[in-house]
């Protein structure tokens, strides 16, 4: 897999959600051949996974204290915090917005694959667009992805639901996709003494 990448590769691999459809996120040609695999409009963001804190720093201006705390208590895990991105971050693969949405998944494999490489993955749902997330490897999916990408990790089937999207803003929470974490599970970690919305 790791070769694969390392030359501008895609690949299928679980996480703690779905299956996602990934490579590396500073390569261009990557995150080009990713949106043409998929069938993605190139005006929809595709987020980035992390195997560890160290690497979200490279990637975003700065870590607030909210933001700090939801990385605490909910990686690794299913949310997907939305931070102000740097100049690393190419405007392809965020649709030339300002942000980059960043999540560290509770999978073992998908940890691994991110750590051994040794650089975030660009990753979304392993799914044509408008096409439901996969949570196994079907014949289909390998019908769909068949020319385009160069791995599949099949890790059987995948329960889990895509992950929560959120964004702080002014001290306050907003939710931008709701998913397996609730606005309930969000206000707990506070103890109750923050906003959500």
């Amino acid at each position: 897999m790791f070769q694969f990448l390392k030359i501008g590769g895609i690949g299928i691999f679980p996480t703690d959600t779905v299956y996602g459809l990934g490579c590396d996120c500073l390569n261009i040609d990557a995150i080009n051949k990713l949106y043409i695999s998929k069938k993605r409009e190139f005006n929809k963001p595709i987020n980035i996974l992390v195997s560890n804190i160290n690497m979200v720093t490279k990637f975003v201006k700065n870590i607030n204290p909210i933001e700090q705390k939801l990385i605490e208590y909910f990686w690794p895990g299913a949310l997907t915090i939305i931070f102000d991105k740097t100049n690393l971050v190419s405007n392809l693969l965020t649709s030339n917005l300002s942000t980059i949405g960043i999540r560290m998944p509770n999978n073992k494999i998908c940890l691994e694959l991110i750590e051994k490489y040794g650089s975030p993955l660009a990753t979304t749902s392993a799914n044509l667009s408008d096409e439901t997330p996969a949570l196994s490897i079907s014949d289909k999916l390998k019908q769909d992805f068949n020319n385009t990408v160069d791995f599949i990790m099949d890790s059987g089937e995948l329960n889990g639901k895509p992950s929560t999207i959120v964004r702080v803003d002014n001290n306050e929470i907003i939710i931008l996709r709701n998913g397996s974490i609730t606005k309930s599970d969000i206000q707990k970690c506070f103890g109750g003494n923050i906003n959500v919305r």
